[in-house]
């Protein structure tokens, strides 16, 4: 684990220090510096491109990590990277082709709620390219295990620049239509710099010779576009969704909300970036006890972390919403509901990686695809009912039932679980904790009150966590910074 701690260290940090630019931006100068449908309108428009970009991508960034390890000849291992950089141009060229002469007819499906959605279309499929390449290039870092500067590049960077359009918007210097172009801008310029990046870790050698096993790997990249869909559809598809059923604005609120969760996952997006090429590996080189230590040890750490987080979010929750404009404070049930799948998603540890880069991946595409339905469904259903916490309670059931199917799954084929009874321990630390610190008010200033609170819950979990002795890992970094032999 120790390359997986070193980098997943690195990347945390990176991953927080964009996520607090990221508040900075959701929190104050997106509801302070535009419009709450403008807002909206850019939370759609980027909700949408997340969910084509797999599609976008062709399963190239999926594919290059599961298979560059099983290519043990130069030639061989050029060729297949230049098929992987040529790959997403197949189904690009020809979608974008379909939508020069379908823009009409698709412009009028995505705006039937909201117009102004129209006459940003191609705002959408420009942004999804950009995404798309920009995952194959930060897939190509990874498999020669550098991963910092892509995790800094995908967390960090286009929070930056979207933190400085918002405040030239603010002086005046760009209008809102700029802004909007600047945002597609920002995300080009990304992918470019990982481009870059890439290449300097490991140049191309552009080859066309025979690729050993090509099939399979059509085969899965194909399926990866499925895989992928999924797993963003699950994440973007109640964003998407908002704006075809209610005002725009409202889609504006539910990010709020949405964002405010999504820390909760903070550690596990920085660990899953190492994790990745190390469970290939391990998959390829079938070595089943590292396999099962590193599911475990990465379900523990990142329950753990995940399960602070979660705590200091729902314990601060109302007094947060005193900070930010009174229209978007209606999201608690979202964040409480969304808060607890992405906590789910932490005990799944390395469940997803483990799935996808396994000989199984075409049953779990089995269940993603009946997943996806019932999401579709149950967004259709509970969102005219209740709005943003239909949308938030069709998340949480969609999670729930796919997370505990393939963990379900795992221990079937692989006999191992990510969870034992140390697992139960944490759950109850964090159930307690919430019941403890979520009444206590403080007659002071709502920052002021955050931090009392956040200091004394702080203190009092990772005291019990190291008491408690659940992890080896934590409770060595525990001990290392209190300074604790």
């Amino acid at each position: 684990m120790g390359i997986v701690t070193s980098q997943s260290f690195k990347n945390t940090i990176s991953t927080y220090i964009g996520f607090g630019i990221g508040a900075l931006n959701t929190l104050f100068l997106y509801t302070y510096f535009i419009s709450d449908v403008y807002y909206g309108l850019v939370a759609f428009m980027l909700s949408t491109a997340n969910i084509i970009m797999p599609l976008m991508a062709f399963g190239a960034h999926n594919t290059i990590i599961k298979f560059y390890s099983a290519f043990k000849t130069k030639n061989s291992l050029n060729s297949f990277l230049t098929l992987m950089l040529l790959l997403p141009l197949a189904l690009i060229i020809p979608i974008g082709l379909i939508g020069c002469f379908t823009y009409e007819a698709i412009g009028e499906l995505l705006s039937q709620k909201n117009p102004i959605v129209k006459d940003y279309v191609w705002y959408i499929f420009v942004s999804a390219i950009a995404m798309a390449y920009f995952e194959v290039f930060f897939a190509w870092s990874k498999t020669q295990l550098q991963t910092v500067f892509g995790n800094f590049m995908k967390e960090v960077f286009h929070r930056v620049g979207v933190m400085l359009l918002l405040f030239a918007v603010y002086f005046k210097w760009l209008d809102v239509e700029q802004f909007i172009v600047g945002i597609v801008g920002v995300y080009i310029l990304r992918m470019l710099i990982m481009k870059l990046y890439a290449f300097t870790v490991r140049f191309p050698v552009i080859k066309f010779y025979r690729i050993e096993g090509l099939r399979a790997i059509l085969k899965y990249s194909a399926l990866i576009i499925v895989a992928g869909s999924i797993a963003t559809i699950i994440l973007d598809i109640d964003s998407f969704m908002l704006g075809m059923y209610i005002p725009i604005q409202e889609v504006a609120y539910y990010g709020v909300g949405i964002y405010i969760a999504t820390v909760i996952v903070v550690p596990s997006r920085s660990m899953q970036q190492i994790l990745q090429p190390l469970t290939a590996q391990y998959l390829n080189d079938k070595n089943k006890v590292a396999l099962k230590d590193l599911y475990i040890r990465s379900s523990q750490t990142l329950f753990i972390i995940g399960g602070f987080i979660f705590l200091i979010i729902i314990i601060n929750i109302n007094t947060l919403y005193l900070l930010i404009p009174e229209e978007f404070s209606g999201g608690l049930v979202v964040v409480f509901m969304v808060g607890i799948a992405k906590l789910y998603d932490c005990l799944m540890g390395c469940n997803n990686v483990v799935l996808f880069n396994s000989d199984y991946y075409r049953v779990v595409l089995l269940f993603g695809v009946i997943l996806t339905v019932l999401t579709v469904f149950l967004n259709i259903l509970f969102i005219p009912m209740f709005g943003i916490n239909g949308a938030a309670f069709a998340t949480f059931l969609a999670v729930s039932v796919y997370n505990s199917i393939k963990i379900y799954f795992v221990k079937i084929k692989f006999d191992m679980m990510p969870f034992n009874k140390d697992t139960a321990k944490v759950l109850l630390l964090i159930m307690l904790s919430v019941l403890f610190f979520y009444f206590w008010e403080f007659p002071f200033h709502p920052i002021i009150n955050i931090g009392l609170k956040t200091l004394l819950a702080s203190v009092f979990y990772v005291l019990t966590i190291l008491k408690l002795d659940v992890s080896e890992d934590i409770s060595l970094v525990i001990k290392k910074y209190l300074k604790i032999k």
